[in-house]
């Protein structure tokens, strides 16, 4: 009898943690959400699921979701109204964004003020004989960070199939993302070979599958010079996928050698934005999306001092020394070039303001 009892108390003790447990992370909630900070470039990859999906409901959401992940660029997939599009980003003051069309739900970026500096936004591969490839055009995104150049690969590749690659068919669904992913490599190689590249999106296929009908395998050979920053999530537990609704893993990040020297220094997460959400799964996918974002964060090597004068203390007054300083141009203050864009302006002001406020 006592040895009953005793397993009795253990088991309910067991119970006991496992609804505190449970109660814990049922407790999360939207405001608690955050990825992005001051000492990284935070980088995601979001298909938004012909956007508006739910009206201004979606813009709603995506306005607070936006704000409190406080990453600096994300590339969106399925713009398919771009005037509520401008209209959310007019209630995003932080961000700037930009798209060409809505064109068969359109490719954007939306991109931190200030802190990232793009010097152009191009489509690759536009004419006629590289649709049947590229449904949508791959957008890239040449841009500076911190005084890095980087250039950013926005896609979203072909869906469907049934899982075969048939080489001889230019319609089969498999195929044609081959060929995209692979006029990419050739693009990256010809054009950008000792660029910080990171290509992401939709792009609709398994990086995981085995041979011979992984689209990405001739990627995944080429090791030394290209590496998919989520392949650990794909071949990892279903509960941490991008696509829930068929449990797959759809949306990536690749990046080049010229950053696998960041690789101890980044990470990579599918964002489950639909955790921090009273009605879970279901209020994300009826109201945002059918995908979640996919995330990937680089450590920068150095934080800036940011207390201009020296006086131990990061406020008001080194606030008041900066902005004086690029009304005037007086003195000399190259330790506040922040962004090490060899100029010193309203750019590292807002980085200033920035570490202020997380202060």
């Amino acid at each position: 009898m006592y040895s009953l009892i005793k397993n009795a108390k253990k088991s309910l003790k067991f119970f006991i943690k496992i609804m505190i447990l449970f109660s814990f992370l049922s407790s999360q909630d939207l405001e608690d959400l955050s990825f992005g900070d001051n000492y990284s470039l935070d980088i995601a990859t979001w298909n938004i699921e012909w956007f508006p999906k739910n009206g201004q409901y979606t813009v709603d959401y995506l306005i607070n979701i936006i704000s409190l992940l406080d990453l600096d660029i994300i590339a969106i997939q399925e713009i398919d109204d771009t005037t509520m599009f401008d209209q959310m980003l007019n209630l995003l003051p932080e961000y700037s964004g930009y798209y060409e069309s809505s064109w068969f739900a359109g490719l954007a970026y939306i991109y931190k003020t200030g802190i990232v500096e793009p010097n152009n936004i191009f489509e690759i591969y536009t004419t006629s004989s590289y649709w049947n490839a590229f449904p949508r055009s791959p957008m890239v995104m040449d841009m500076n960070f911190m005084g890095e150049n980087y250039f950013i690969i926005n896609n979203h590749f072909k869906c469907c199939g049934d899982g075969i690659i048939d080489f001889n068919d230019t319609s089969d669904e498999e195929n044609r993302r081959y060929i995209a992913i692979n006029l990419i490599k050739e693009y990256i190689d010809n054009n950008l070979a000792n660029e910080k590249v990171i290509v992401l999106g939709d792009l609709n296929d398994d990086i995981a599958e085995a041979l011979p009908n992984n689209v990405f395998q001739d990627i995944l050979d080429d090791s030394e010079n290209y590496s998919f920053a989520d392949l650990d999530i794909a071949q990892g537990n279903s509960s941490e996928w991008s696509f829930p609704n068929w449990p797959s893993h759809l949306d990536h990040i690749l990046i080049t050698n010229e950053l696998f020297n960041g690789f101890n220094t980044f990470e990579v997460q599918t964002i489950k934005i639909d955790d921090y959400l009273d009605n879970g799964w279901y209020e994300y996918d009826q109201n945002i999306s059918d995908h979640r974002p996919v995330a990937i964060k680089f450590a920068i090597d150095s934080i800036p001092n940011y207390d201009i004068n020296n006086d131990g203390a990061t406020d008001e007054s080194d606030i008041a020394i900066l902005v004086e300083y690029i009304m005037n141009a007086n003195g000399s203050l190259y330790l506040s070039d922040f962004n090490t864009d060899t100029m010193v302006d309203i750019f590292d002001l807002y980085l200033l303001l920035d570490f202020i406020q997380d202060l």
